[in-house]
């Protein structure tokens, strides 16, 4: 089974969010993981200090970066760090992103994403407004590296509403795409397994959906069924709410028999004439 997703309900405790997610990905691990993807704000939820969090680790302060490297190494595990709150490389005192870290099994990082999409949204729940962009700046790359269990495109939630980054992730030769996230329970309800199923089929992409699944500060609900889904839009796992260790295996032989009986990549006939066009693409 290697190919893990993990669900949590993240507390605004960054220490006591980092223990539970060890454990769960010591389980990852121990069922025979080679990928494990923990959902957005693993580490924190219901900070407002999200810019000094992000400025303590990039400067050697804060304990996520640490614990990140030295759970891969122990585990022998890549990890999908869900997100963090890091400024840009080149800025370290610059507006944070929502950040996607890739690690190798050494601790060694691999890829960063950004997060292109920013959830500035009214949703009819007890919190009505949220503004992502008040504490998040844009990224600017689409991003997709190589891992030992396949070419791994990297996005981040809110993200799952605009194929377009998802096309872009195939055309660079992703195999498999995740997604972190903590979905609000009202948008989650109407609309999470149609877009992560929607962009597993369009892909033909194994999409890796870690989700938050609980209650959490400031009585914030996230709507959980984090879930597996393979290149044909079948579930492989899911899991409705609380913590869980959700665990498939890839079958790359059969994924591309999919991509041949139905080249769907090579039949893209539509390109909207105002589009201005992808992001720019990083592979690693």
């Amino acid at each position: 089974m290697s190919l893990a997703v993990i669900q949590m309900v993240s507390q605004d405790d960054v220490l006591a969010n980092l223990a539970t997610a060890r454990r769960l990905l010591e389980q990852a691990a121990a069922d025979g993981a080679r990928l494990a993807v923990l959902p957005e704000n693993f580490a924190a939820m219901g900070r407002r200090d999200l810019a000094q969090l992000g400025r303590d680790e990039v400067a050697g302060l804060g304990p996520i970066l640490p614990w990140l490297k030295q759970t891969a190494r122990d585990l022998r595990l890549w990890i999908v760090a869900g997100t963090l709150p890091l400024p840009p490389d080149d800025q370290p005192a610059g507006k944070a992103h929502a950040c996607s870290l890739l690690v190798d099994e050494h601790g060694e990082r691999v890829a960063r994403y950004d997060k292109l999409h920013l959830f500035d949204v009214d949703v009819a729940d007890s919190r009505g407004r949220y503004r992502e962009s008040d504490d998040y700046a844009f990224g600017a790359r689409v991003v997709v590296a190589d891992t030992p269990v396949g070419r791994l495109g990297l996005t981040v939630c809110y993200d799952l509403r605009f194929p377009e980054l998802y096309s872009a992730l195939r055309s660079a030769g992703a195999e498999l795409i995740s997604a972190p996230s903590a979905f609000t329970a009202v948008t989650g309800a109407a609309h999470w397994q149609v877009l992560v199923r929607a962009r597993a089929i369009e892909t033909q992409c194994y999409l890796l959906a870690a989700g938050q699944g609980g209650t959490h500060p400031g009585g914030r609900e996230t709507y959980g069924h984090s879930t597996i889904v393979d290149a044909w839009g079948q579930v492989l796992a899911e899991q409705p709410q609380g913590e869980a260790v959700l665990l498939a295996s890839r079958d790359a032989s059969e994924q591309a028999a999919i991509r041949q009986r139905m080249p769907v990549a090579g039949h893209r006939r539509f390109f909207a004439p105002a589009d201005p066009g992808p992001a720019p693409t990083e592979t690693l």
